[in-house]
């Protein structure tokens, strides 16, 4: 059996959407909690590190594939059952991920990019670390959660259709 476009664009979209599940589960479930561990310069330092360095063409790739591929798919199956699963996989993506990094934590990391740790005192970098750390981990486990809802029913969608 020949496979046909509209399948090769939800095998795609569920790619990137599964990388980027686990990126947020990966830093939910052991960054996160590593980096928690250290002394609150140590902790914005290595943040500061990590935010440039994930400036980059294939975390864009997956994080705005993601987006654009479930768009896709949910157009290529405008007219079928599947449609109503894609909509809500992609508005689960598009609110609970790609919204939330936009508006909550890409403006913490841009807040924090800003603070000079080197110069700035224990008390002036314990505040940092608490405007960031607890509310960057709360949206990021939002992000977690919607990635993942978002990756199982585009898997059962794909179930669903080989039936």
């Amino acid at each position: 059996m020949a496979m046909k476009l509209t399948d090769i664009i939800l095998i795609i979209a569920a790619t990137f959407t599964a990388l980027m599940a686990g990126l947020f589960f990966s830093y939910s479930v052991s960054v996160m909690l590593g980096l928690g561990k250290l002394n609150d310069k140590e902790f914005l330092n290595a943040m500061q590190h990590i935010n440039k360095e994930i400036q980059n063409p294939l975390f864009f790739t997956c994080f705005f594939g993601a987006l654009i591929m479930l768009v896709i798919a949910c157009i290529s199956r405008y007219n079928q059952n599947s449609f109503i699963f894609l909509i809500t996989a992609t508005l689960m993506y598009l609110l609970g991920v790609f919204l939330v990094t936009a508006f909550v934590n890409v403006p913490l990391n841009n807040k924090l990019e800003v603070f000079d740790i080197s110069s700035s005192t224990e008390i002036a970098a314990k505040q940092m670390r608490n405007i960031f750390e607890r509310r960057w981990n709360f949206w990021n486990n939002i992000r977690t959660v919607a990635s993942i809802l978002s990756l199982l029913i585009v898997i059962l969608t794909c179930i669903r259709e080989n039936k």
